[in-house]
């Protein structure tokens, strides 16, 4: 996916580069209904090569655990990717969710989009992923 602008009929999603790491900002409503869309979004954001990816979330009006999971989803695949997934300017809504399902716990948190980008490998919150067992089960690493 080039950098740009796509649409859901809930959420926006605009991408650019920043010191060779790629920033979307998320924008509307991350819920079930913009889950399918938003996860074929990131997958084209994150491939080999270009797995570095901060997610500005200043701009989300609303979540539920059902969008929130295709963070963590994507978080995995960077990870995979030998890359991150970095998840910037929480708004409270979206982070009582977080809180509320467990889900920080998966995630690196930053206040600011400029820390995510900033950061040498450290975050509020997070863990590094890892593939647990032949079924390729999430798990987290120490």
């Amino acid at each position: 996916m080039d950098p740009g602008t796509e649409t859901t009929p809930s959420l926006a999603l605009s991408a650019r580069t920043v010191a060779g790491i790629t920033v979307a900002e998320l924008a509307g409503e991350l819920s079930i209904a913009s889950a399918p869309a938003l996860r074929e979004q990131l997958h084209g954001l994150l491939r080999p090569g270009r797995g570095r990816l901060v997610l500005d979330l200043s701009k989300v009006i609303w979540c539920d655990a059902n969008g929130l999971a295709v963070l963590v989803g994507a978080g995995r695949r960077a990870s995979l990717l030998g890359g991150f997934l970095r998840v910037a300017a929480v708004p409270p809504p979206a982070d009582r969710v977080l809180h509320s399902t467990g889900l920080h716990r998966h995630l690196s948190l930053f206040p600011t989009v400029q820390a995510a980008i900033a950061s040498p490998g450290g975050a509020l919150h997070g863990t590094r992923w890892s593939v647990a067992g032949q079924s390729g089960g999430l798990g987290q690493a120490a």
